[in-house]
């Protein structure tokens, strides 16, 4: 691959600020390879559900508390494609990664390993990391930063307190201008933090308590993953895969089920609805319980928002099949089965019919949800642009932030401080979900109407769609230090739709690239 006019900005600005990030090509629009036929597709329906692993702690440290865990980012190979094999990455060597549980208030470390080769097959690159905790207040050196990487051969400790409510988070991939390819090639897990709130409330849990990884992919001929950024719109594939099955089959006991949907694709959002007509309820969002259930018949749920959904499956006979359709939102690439992901297979299997409910409330004291404009102090603009070929907040990009020596803020605001963020798209051709780190905040209104009826809860990334303007509500509550702004279409990002804002407080902030990674072997003992 030649060079781009990103790679040559990137050139010299490195050069000038010294600041050690390694250069590599950027993908650009390009594609690699050529588009497997798809009559050798997988067939929708023809795979059985699995459910992502647990991952076991090493120890627990009994001064502390502490839970430490040791995840490695490894290849590995998986037949997705029936006949072929293709290679992956992997936390831990799995699609998806294993899954965190925690306790609130119950400290982790993670040692997050890069050995991942010195280049990526098909790509050239070379693929650092930077694991980023998405939905955690975390300290600016353990956020995943996006120049804050580890090469292979490098070794980084993540720390996390969980000081926040339950919520569904997840890790993945945050390295600078590569996330796309990466999160794509499979860096990407759960991370699932309990209350004593959530887990006293009659909801199901345990085995009806199931994460819903969502994403999709393309091949090539000879089974590798295929990258078409369709001209730095997007990395859009053909096949959808659920807990990295494409289109399973869940067989479900007639009750209750809590699903914690999370859109872990590069770009794809999706718009759900059960083919039986039925109601869904919406019990959480991104940070966690909503005040009260929210019945939808469909809902829009934007790259990487989570949402929890219960399902009732009482009503149905044994053999009845449910399957989760998906109305394309505008500007997303469809192909002929990308408006499916999960059939459910009704059993007649018995069941525990203990925590089968829906409370209402569930959670009305929920103190984002209780934050109103009247309380801000300040009123921002961010602008989300294709400019000059590169995707831009408020003009600025992530190039600019380097350039800064990355002390460059779009907005700085004080510990404790509430202020109304107003986010704009002025664009028809594109969407944009808008991820803050660090924060929750309240969707106050949607072009100036209330927000949608599945988003009105606690939420950190926003559907910001075509000719939309959608006001925010935010406490920074959980921290000081500098922190991202970004598209979470993964493309957008890597091209380069992400800035930083601070949080300024009585002292000084630690330095989000004050806690560099460490050359293999390991030095200290987990």
């Amino acid at each position: 691959m030649g060079m781009t006019r990103r790679d040559v900005m990137k050139i010299s600005v490195l050069s000038g600020a010294a600041v050690g990030l390694p250069v590599s090509h950027a993908l650009g629009d390009s594609v690699s390879g050529n588009r497997i036929a798809e009559s050798r597709l997988p067939k929708p329906f023809t795979k059985l559900f699995t459910r992502p692993e647990v991952a076991v702690p090493v120890r627990t440290d009994l001064l502390t508390g502490t839970q430490i865990y040791r995840i490695e980012m490894r290849p590995f190979r998986a037949e997705i494609v029936p006949g072929l094999v293709t290679d992956l990455w992997g936390y831990n060597g799995v699609y998806p990664g294993p899954t965190i549980v925690v306790d609130r208030n119950t400290p982790t470390r993670v040692r997050q390993i890069n050995n991942l080769p010195r280049v990526h097959p098909t790509l050239g690159f070379t693929p650092w990391t930077s694991v980023h905790l998405h939905g955690h207040a975390s300290l600016p050196q353990y956020d995943g930063y996006a120049s804050d990487i580890s090469n292979p051969g490098q070794y980084k400790d993540y720390e996390y307190q969980n000081v926040q409510e339950a919520r569904t988070q997840w890790y993945h991939d945050h390295g600078v201008h590569h996330t796309a390819e990466t999160v794509q090639m499979g860096l990407a897990a759960f991370y699932l933090v309990h209350d004593e709130l959530e887990q006293g409330l009659p909801i199901p849990h345990g085995d009806f308590d199931v994460p819903l990884m969502f994403a999709d992919i393309s091949f090539n001929a000879d089974g590798s993953v295929l990258f078409d950024n369709n001209d730095n719109k997007g990395l859009y594939g053909d096949v959808i895969m659920v807990n990295g099955q494409p289109w399973p089959v869940m067989p479900v006991k007639r009750r209750k089920y809590r699903f914690r949907f999370l859109n872990a694709c590069p770009a794809r959002s999706f718009k759900w609805s059960l083919d039986s007509g039925d109601t869904m309820t919406i019990i959480g969002t991104d940070a966690g319980l909503v005040p009260r259930p929210i019945p939808v018949k469909s809902f829009r749920h934007g790259v990487a928002e989570r949402y929890e959904v219960v399902i009732d499956f009482a009503k149905y006979k044994k053999g009845d099949r449910i399957t989760l359709r998906n109305a394309a939102p505008t500007n997303t690439i469809s192909f002929t089965n990308t408006d499916k992901a999960l059939q459910f297979l009704v059993t007649d299997e018995p069941f525990d019919g203990a925590d089968n409910e829906i409370p209402d409330p569930l959670n009305p004291d929920e103190p984002t949800m209780l934050l109103k404009e009247s309380d801000a102090k300040v009123t921002r603009r961010l602008d989300f642009v294709r400019k000059n070929g590169l995707w831009t907040i408020n003009g600025t990009t992530w190039d600019d932030i380097v350039r800064s020596n990355f002390r460059q803020v779009v907005a700085s605001t004080r510990l404790n401080d509430i202020e109304v963020w107003e986010l704009r798209n002025t664009s028809g051709g594109w969407h944009h979900p808008a991820h803050i780190h660090l924060i929750d905040f309240k969707i106050s209104s949607r072009n100036g109407q209330p927000a949608m009826p599945h988003e009105r809860g606690p939420k950190d990334v926003v559907y910001l769609g075509e000719n939309e303007t959608v006001r925010l509500v935010i406490k920074f509550h959980d921290g000081t230090g500098r922190y991202m702004i970004h598209c979470h279409n993964l493309t957008h990002e890597d091209h380069d739709m992400m800035t930083q804002f601070e949080v300024v407080g009585p002292v000084g902030a630690p330095d989000p690239l004050g806690t560099p990674a460490t050359d293999l072997p390991e030095r200290t003992p987990l």
